[in-house]
């Protein structure tokens, strides 16, 4: 494909900051939303770029986005989702939490509960939460992730299993329209399985953009969770899953 001039900058943008959105593109290049939209679609279409809702995003959807581009992805939807599961989040409960940028939105609504049992295998929950002298923080043992300050492999695994806490707060890759969660990390994906086996509730915290998204490996199913919180979700077959194994679904920004 031969790219026109912005469409080899909006690539450019994309590899840079892991995210492009049409608003923000529209505003850069001074060109209508459907000018960008027909560029994303052409470029998507070359497989340059993989779309997601409101953008695209760099490397493909099948690769994991660097961590950092993760977080500023959707903050103000994930900054949502995590003060509505921190409203499900009693005072005096133990809980996981799981690696995710959402998750670590979970973490920064929680600073305020009392009296609260955190166990994670995730650094940057724990640096968070640490500063509070109403939490008492619990960190896993095992090997650390560079890419994002995890901490993975059978070592975590056999310290989430010694525990039997009140909720679990897991993040995923990807939602499959069968329900599936994925990951793309094997030895994540361990920790999760484990941290949904030890817990009475499991809160599965994703932004609709992970509707979007695939990654290789599974975690579980939607119906191994008790609540289910997204900004929207856009499914219907989601939904109707949701519905049929019990799954409250809470969205943070319903369709109107």
């Amino acid at each position: 494909m031969f790219y026109t001039a912005r469409q080899t900058e909006i690539v450019a943008l994309a590899r840079s900051e892991g995210r492009v959105t049409v608003d923000e593109l529209a505003a850069r290049f001074s060109v209508s939303p459907q000018t960008i939209r027909k560029d994303l679609n052409d470029l998507c279409d070359a497989r340059a770029l993989t779309r997601v809702h409101g953008g695209a995003v760099f490397p493909g959807g099948n690769e994991n986005v660097r961590y950092e581009a993760r977080r500023s992805m959707a903050s103000s939807e994930k900054q949502e989702i995590g003060r509505a599961a921190a409203a499900i989040i009693s005072s005096n409960a133990s809980l996981f939490i799981n690696i995710g940028t959402t998750t670590e939105a979970v973490s920064e609504a929680l600073i305020d509960h009392d009296e609260l049992m955190v166990i994670t295998n995730n650094i940057n929950v724990a640096n968070r939460l640490r500063l509070s002298e109403r939490i008492e923080v619990v960190i896993a043992g095992g090997v650390v992730r560079r890419s994002d300050g995890g901490i993975v492999g059978e070592a975590a695994v056999d310290f989430i299993r010694q525990f039997k806490v009140d909720f679990a707060v897991i993040g995923v890759s990807a939602i499959d329209e069968d329900g599936a969660l994925l990951d793309f990390d094997y030895r994540e994906v361990k920790v999760a399985q484990a941290i949904i086996a030890n817990a009475r509730h499991v809160i599965l915290v994703s932004d609709s953009s992970k509707f979007e998204r695939t990654a290789p490996v599974r975690i579980g199913h939607l119906g191994q969770v008790h609540t289910f919180i997204t900004d929207h979700c856009p499914s219907d077959r989601i939904r109707a899953l949701c519905a049929e194994s019990d799954v409250r679904l809470i969205e943070t920004r319903p369709a109107a």
